[in-house]
């Protein structure tokens, strides 16, 4: 089931800095706006593995990329200079994969091109309540993802965890007893809480390592305005 998730161009394509903003100060950045693809990147962007047609890489197996961490919205940032976007998990399948990858690699974890909807845009709309099951979406693709209490449709598990910080359920927004950030972004996280390979909200401003994945709209954008580019 694929729905797209109908909210201000403004926000999710060109600026949403203040999406990926933190409530504390330490982590607070000043406002940022994602970056425009570089077109020597895009025909040089690696490409470690592929999935239906897209590529794909783990930061941490670029040599220039190994040791680097980046909070969410820096990790669309670095991944679209390359034409590319933090991964999307939509399927079951790919979800499988993304998986593997991490298990076969040991990697703690990564964070995906999912987030919460509770920007501009979102207001008044009763198809995102109550944003914690309704509310998230796949900002690569501006794809809503399915309620997040239930076993998506096509799926034969439910990727989000069935605990975290408080032992319940994710998402669970954790960290705003905590410290009163909210946590707005979907990562993956490799049995950090005993719990295997799962889905969990966390805080933007946290940095992880990334798996960026061919972005459709970069590509062609690049392949338009750079006649004979090979990508």
């Amino acid at each position: 089931m694929k729905v797209t998730l109908a909210i201000a161009t403004f926000c999710v394509v060109l600026a949403c800095s203040h999406a990926a903003r933190t409530t504390t100060t330490t982590a607070t950045k000043p406002g940022r706006f994602l970056s425009l693809p570089v077109p020597a990147k895009c025909a040089s962007r690696p490409k470690e593995f592929s999935y239906r047609g897209k590529n794909m890489f783990l930061t941490t197996h670029v040599p220039a990329l190994a040791n680097k961490k980046v909070d969410w919205l820096d990790g669309r940032n670095l991944c679209r200079e390359y034409c590319m976007d933090l991964v999307a998990l939509e399927t079951q399948e790919k979800n499988n994969l993304i998986f593997r990858v991490i298990q076969q690699n040991d990697v703690p974890y990564i964070w995906t091109a999912g987030r919460i909807c509770d920007f501009a845009g979102c207001e008044n709309r009763p198809d995102l309540e109550p944003k914690t099951v309704y509310g998230w979406f796949w900002s690569a693709t501006r794809e809503k993802i399915q309620a997040t209490n239930r076993i998506p449709q096509g799926w034969g598990y439910n990727p989000w965890s069935q605990t975290g910080h408080k032992k319940r359920p994710q998402p669970d927004n954790a960290e705003y007893d905590i410290n009163q950030t909210k946590e707005q972004c979907l990562s993956v996280l490799n049995n950090v809480y005993n719990d295997g390979i799962a889905w969990h909200d966390v805080a933007c401003y946290h940095e992880k390592p990334v798996i960026c994945e061919d972005n459709e709209e970069l590509l062609r954008y690049v392949a338009a305005t750079n006649p004979g580019i090979r990508l």
